[in-house]
């Protein structure tokens, strides 16, 4: 039944004999086997079995078909002899043909190039780069050709030995790989030697040395690949230096073109020499001098990463060594650039964005974990590593590897782990390629072509591939993918657990001085005080420790991916300290790997963060909930704050607990913030940071202002009047920063019967209370209540009546405070009371009629003063984000003498936030589209700035840091990459400076 349904029908009896062995198209084999050249053969069962354990047994039948077929009389008779008498050719040429289609046709169009599948053999079980170019010479010198075409059927020839050794196992994939490399060196070798009997002037005039690079310097080539080279050239004696070059690069192109050029035979493959100085832009050939300048001037540091493969594969050897010698000091020293590992990680993930999305899930090569993983890995390790141990110097990924390991440098069960991962991805890799010898590194998604790699590659698979051959080979490569990016993002860090931890006897660990050079070119600034750290989170026996060894590898790499590594350690070491006895605390991070992640970026993403989270370190838990870090709204917080408040047995004890809530939910905040987690759009991030806030503080003055009045009353009976706490500026615009101050008014009713004097010094009382508790030096962050917006500022009374307000502004109020009303809101203390104080500035802040003009002059005119008296000495107008030009003074200025002069007649514009302004001006006509984004992005801009330098340094600043790692933090906050904080300080005054170019002619009215 299972047969009948494979082969879709009723098969007869030699069909199904076929059918069992492996075929599935038993009908179009019976009628080859009945053809020409396999006459006799049917019954034969050896050849059928033979047939039968290739790996695709219908591939393999036609191709020995087509052999026969294209086989003169006495070599059919030859090749059939020697199928049933000889198993090892008769493994060889079938598991050639059952693999490669391309191959295939090869051997229909040169039928006698089979006997190469014995006499490589016999002659050489490891065939060498001499072996290699003898051969290509004996063809190209063969008649009947011409020489680029008799050189490409040499090479095909010569492939097919080095895959049939490779498909029978003779060879092992470090082997197969060399042989490649060394027959391309070979191909590049005889091309070269074709060009020069060309051009032998050109040949007479230079010294020309090819310098192999990526996988064939470091002898693992794959089947099909582009062969990357290097030129370098020398003058002969009394040759002009300059003409030497013009007739090296004729020499140069002319090896390419018959390496690379197609002819009846196809091509071999091309030629790239894209990883010379300047890329593709620059010149084909250079002489050494022109090479050593530019890579010591010019050169960045994945050209010197390229550079550890650079081998000389052909050409004048005595230069091609010169080459090598020159530049290894460079190679070796590269490391010590600053961002060395960002510069190899970037390009890392640049080669991972570059993956079409259709293909990253079939990529091999450089997916994720895919063979880039490895290769990157071992590159990375080698060249901070190699500096000062010679043994890992090589080219060669499996061979370095290997080193890394001997010399404690990676563990060795990680090291074996990536070896047989390596080694399969890249047999895998091969064997596509070789069904048509086409450049490809992407998995095949046909069943039909699954099924031929799981029989090809079954040696290396774990489990049955005879049922489901392809579930086989899909979960071999799902595992081993998965293993390559497990260890890949471990490499670096477990090995630094082993330099300050007590190995077993015989066991190899890194060395200290080793270990320091690690965390050195991972960014760390103090590498004794990082293994100081890590020594005191691994060290010992205990499950503590033991968790730990097991977190930390993984969490050292995500502190080096942030702007202060150092940082970071620290802080989680502290953290650890603190809740290491809690039993929670390391299995949430052991178990929830997402919360570990968050962690760290917490940990190492600025100081404002951590500092709220080592005052109260069980906020941990946040991060493993799913919902933990969501904000919280006003209700939800005003609840429990009062709640806390309710419970408290004082004034100072309950003004304590609500102050203690506010840290919680400020870490809440700032480490959503970090993580990107309160919008995806970073404006919509900073206006939801800002309402959060903006809750956060009017529920904390709620609470504040319950225990004041509570303690006033327990102490001299009712209150006698209400209160109401008017929050003001960014406060009142629920445009709140983590630095910003709570700037308030505060207005008060007497009851009625109480006496106004009373009534005075009782809302003083606790008004002065309010703010004193809330400031007050504690392990919670203080909340500093601003009144100076007040009337009179800082000469008038803290709290005035709703009366009193009334009457100042009605008689002395200013251009200045109208203005400063446009964000007023009532945020505390009695509701009905702050309603009527709104009630009674709205036509303050709203005039009927708009602004009067002596009044917009001298809003100007203070506008004018501040910018030209209020920056402080020594700062840089350009780059100050509060009062610099086109910072947040001006967009917002702009805004409000908008909603003085319009509010009366839009109700839209009669809202305490700047961008909700801004958006109703625009709408309404009285701003332009293309001015309204400038002004938007510059205060979204400005903003997100002042935030960042909070978060990052712990204290509010209106500048950019001047310290470097201060600055990168501000930079990686705002999505630039390491290395690009000036381009951080460029966008921002390119942004800022077309805002101002707006307010000059909205708010000045300069045109």
């Amino acid at each position: 039944m299972a047969e009948n349904q494979r082969t879709g029908g009723r098969v007869s009896r030699p069909e199904m004999r076929l059918v069992r062995r492996g075929f599935t198209d038993p009908a179009l084999a019976v009628r080859l086997l009945d053809g020409p050249g396999l006459e006799g053969l049917a019954d034969d069962p050896v050849l059928l079995d033979a047939l039968g354990a290739t790996a695709d047994p219908d591939l393999a039948l036609l191709g020995l078909a087509r052999l026969l077929e294209a086989a003169g009389e006495a070599d059919r008779r030859t090749l059939r002899d020697t199928l049933t008498t000889s198993k090892p050719l008769r493994d060889r040429l079938l598991g050639v043909l059952g693999v490669s289609a391309a191959l295939g046709d090869h051997l229909a169009r040169h039928p006698h190039d089979w006997h190469v599948l014995v006499t490589f053999e016999l002659r050489d079980m490891h065939p060498g780069p001499e072996d290699f170019r003898r051969a290509l010479a004996e063809g190209v010198r063969e008649e009947g050709h011409p020489p680029a075409d008799a050189l490409r059927i040499a090479y095909r020839r010569c492939l097919l030995a080095v895959a049939a050794r490779d498909l029978t196992g003779t060879t092992d994939l470090a082997q197969t790989a060399a042989e490649l490399a060394d027959l391309a060196g070979a191909t590049l070798q005889t091309a070269l030697d074709l060009a020069a009997a060309q051009d032998r002037e050109a040949a007479e005039a230079c010294r020309l040395a090819v310098i192999g690079m990526g996988k064939c310097g470091g002898r693992e080539l794959n089947y099909v690949s582009d062969v990357d080279v290097v030129f370098v050239a020398e003058p002969r004696e009394g040759v002009d230096e300059h003409e030497a070059v013009k007739a090296a690069t004729r020499l140069a192109a002319a090896l390419t073109r018959l390496c690379a050029d197609t002819t009846g035979e196809g091509t071999i493959w091309p030629v790239d020499a894209n990883l010379r100085p300047e890329g593709r832009n620059g010149p084909l050939v250079r002489t050494l001098a022109s090479h050593l300048a530019y890579y010591q001037r010019w050169a960045k540091t994945w050209e010197f990463q390229a550079l550890l493969k650079a081998r000389p594969v052909a050409g004048d050897a005595e230069l091609g060594a010169a080459y090598v010698e020159a530049l290894a000091p460079m190679v070796w020293q590269a490391a010590a650039r600053e961002n060395f590992v960002a510069d190899v990680q970037q390009m890392r993930r640049r080669v991972i964005d570059s993956i079409p999305a259709t293909e990253l899930d079939r990529q091999l090569k450089l997916g994720p974990g895919g063979l880039r993983d490895v290769e990157f890995s071992v590159q990375l390790l080698q060249l901070v590593h190699g500096r000062t141990d010679p043994a890992l110097r090589s080219g060669n990924t499996l061979e370095a590897l290997a080193a890394l390991s001997r010399g404690g440098y990676v563990g060795r069960a990680d090291a074996a782990a990536l070896d047989a991962a390596y080694r399969f991805l890249r047999s895998l890799e091969h064997h596509i390629q070789l069904y048509r010898l086409r450049r490809t590194h992407l998995m095949p998604t046909g069943e039909e072509d699954q099924r031929r790699l799981a029989r090809s590659l079954a040696p290396l698979i774990h489990g049955d591939t005879r049922t489901d051959p392809e579930a086989a080979l899909r979960r071999e490569w799902r595992r081993h993918a998965v293993e390559v990016r497990r260890l890949h993002e471990k490499l670096f860090y477990r090995p630094l657990l082993d330099a300050v931890a007590e190995l077993p006897p015989g066991a190899a660990g890194l060395r200290p001085d080793a270990a320091r050079a690690r965390l050195e070119a991972l960014g760390y600034t103090d590498p004794a005080a990082a293994l100081r750290h890590i020594s005191a989170l691994a060290s010992g026996v205990s499950r503590k420790a033991a968790i730990q060894r097991t977190l930390l590898p993984v969490l050292l790499g995500w502190f080096a991916d942030s702007a202060d590594p150092d940082a970071g350690l620290l802080n989680f070491r502290q953290v650890s300290d603190a809740l290491g006895r809690t039993p929670w605390y390391l299995r949430l991070l052991r178990d929830e790997s997402a919360a570990a992640e968050q962690l760290a970026r917490v940990l190492s993403a600025g100081r404002l963060a951590p500092d709220l989270l080592l005052r109260a370190p069980e906020a941990v838990a946040m991060l493993g909930d799913p919902q933990g870090l969501a904000p919280r709204g006003r209700a939800a917080l005003e609840a429990e704050i009062l709640a806390a408040v309710g419970r408290a047995g004082n004034t100072a004890a309950a003004v304590a607990a609500a102050r203690s809530v506010r840290r919680r939910e400020l870490f809440r905040t700032s480490a959503a913030d970090v993580l990107g987690r309160l919008a995806d759009d970073p404006a919509e991030a900073l206006d939801a940071a800002g309402e959060a806030l903006t809750s956060l503080n009017a529920a904390t003055l709620q609470g504040a202002l319950r225990a004041c009045t509570a303690g006033w009353e327990a102490r001299n009976g009712d209150l006698p009047t209400r209160i109401s706490v008017i929050a003001m500026g960014r406060f009142g615009g629920h445009e709140l920063g983590y630095g910003s101050d709570a700037d308030v008014l505060l207005v008060h009713e007497p009851l009625l019967g109480s006496l106004d004097e009373e009534a005075a010094r009782a809302a003083q009382a606790v008004c002065n209370e309010l703010r004193t508790l809330l400031a007050a030096p504690s392990t919670e962050p203080p909340l500093l209540v601003d009144a100076d917006l007040r009337p009179e500022g800082r000469s008038g009374p803290l709290v005035r009546t709703l009366a009193s307000y009334e009457a100042y502004y009605r008689r002395w109020s200013h251009a200045w405070e109208s203005q400063a009303l446009l964000r007023a809101e009532p945020v505390a203390g009695d509701e009905e009371l702050g309603e009527r104080f709104r009630r009674l500035i709205d036509p303050l802040r709203y005039p009927g009629g708009g602004v009067p003009e002596r009044d917009l002059m001298e809003i100007r005119r203070i506008k004018a003063r501040i910018e030209a008296e209020r920056l402080p000495r020594g700062a840089d107008p350009t780059t100050h984000t509060k009062i610099g030009r086109g910072g947040l003074a001006d967009v917002e200025w702009t805004v409000q003498l908008l909603q003085l002069r319009h509010g009366h007649e839009l109700p839209a514009l009669r809202t305490t936030r700047t961008r909700a302004a801004l958006a109703a001006a625009t709408e309404a006509g009285l701003v332009e589209e293309a001015d309204a984004r400038v002004l938007d992005a510059a205060w979204v801009l400005a903003s997100r700035v002042r935030s960042a330098v909070m978060l990052v340094r712990g204290r509010p600043g209106d500048s950019f840091p001047g310290e470097a790692r201060e600055l990168a933090g501000v930079a990686r906050y705002l999505g630039y990459g390491a290395g690009h904080s000036g381009e951080l300080v460029d966008d921002y005054r390119r942004t800022t400076r077309r805002a101002r170019a707006v307010v000059d002619r909205l708010f000045y009215g300069y045109e």
